[in-house]
């Protein structure tokens, strides 16, 4: 008995080792599982954007140069601050911007750290860093902080929940939001302690609670990066007013094409009417 038990205990202690190894090696390159930066800069021009759109340059609290993309709001009172997803930049969010600016809202695309050939690595602080200083660039150019509607999409829903406990914004957008990063890596890799490995959390059901402003959540029923239950959840632990958009046919990426564009534009329409005049 004892000659089997040892050979087995030998194999055990291998693959503990081998696990060990697995668990050291995503937890030293779990940045790069995470962010997707591009390392090319281009203009609104050069990226053929709307010609609403100019370079909107701001500097971080740790001295970043960082640059947005901006349009004024023309007819309509409201701006929305748009914080993108993991794998996107600039020059793919400008068709995002596209619809709101033709209904006549303002719109400012905060771009990363990182991200566009921007300086700078992401990583969880770093980005409310740089959220901050577009959120207070654009207030210091005139913006009424209570115009402002922070539109947050996956990654980015994160970073716009933050900034809704921290500035007095008119409105907040969660589109394909997660309760936080940790939940959506136990999702991916239910092999790996991923709760006890993310150094970068944003932990938006911690969050939500305490954020009293005019709220929209989206979710696609077949979302199979980030579970809808978790959207769902952030809803529910949400405050009033608050209303739940739900495209059971869209994935992750395609919820413009299933009716989101539309039904945002409508609940900015009625915040829009809400607001004192």
């Amino acid at each position: 008995m004892l000659r089997r038990t040892i050979p087995f205990l030998g194999a055990l202690a291998i693959l503990l080792i081998l696990y060990a190894g697995v668990v050291a090696y995503v937890y030293s390159i779990q940045r790069r599982l995470l962010y997707f930066p591009s390392h090319t800069y281009v203009t609104p021009r050069e990226a053929m954007a709307n010609p609403a759109l100019t370079e909107f340059p701001v500097s971080t609290a740790d001295s970043i140069a960082l640059k947005g993309w901006h349009a004024p709001a023309a007819g309509k009172p409201l701006t929305l601050v748009y914080f993108h997803g993991n794998g996107d930049d600039l020059e793919s969010s400008a068709p995002v911007a596209r619809i709101y600016i033709r209904a006549g809202y303002g719109f400012l695309i905060a771009e990363y750290r990182g991200y566009s050939g921007l300086p700078g690595t992401p990583t969880e602080a770093g980005l409310y860093d740089d959220a901050r200083a577009y959120l207070k660039a654009l207030i210091a150019a005139g913006v009424d902080p209570h115009r402002i509607v922070l539109l947050g999409r996956s990654l980015g829903t994160g970073v716009a929940a933050q900034m809704a406990t921290e500035f007095p914004v008119g409105g907040l957008i969660l589109l394909s939001p997660y309760r936080s990063i940790p939940d959506v890596a136990a999702d991916h890799f239910p092999f790996l302690p991923a709760r006890l490995l993310m150094k970068d959390r944003f932990e938006t059901f911690r969050k939500i609670g305490s954020i009293k402003v005019p709220l929209l959540v989206a979710n696609g029923g077949r979302d199979d990066v980030i579970s809808p239950a978790q959207g769902r959840e952030v809803y529910a632990l949400a405050n009033e007013p608050k209303e739940f958009f739900f495209a059971p046919t869209a994935g992750h990426n395609d919820m413009f094409d299933s009716g989101f564009g539309a039904a945002s534009l409508k609940w900015l329409d009625r915040l829009d009417a809400s607001m004192p005049h």
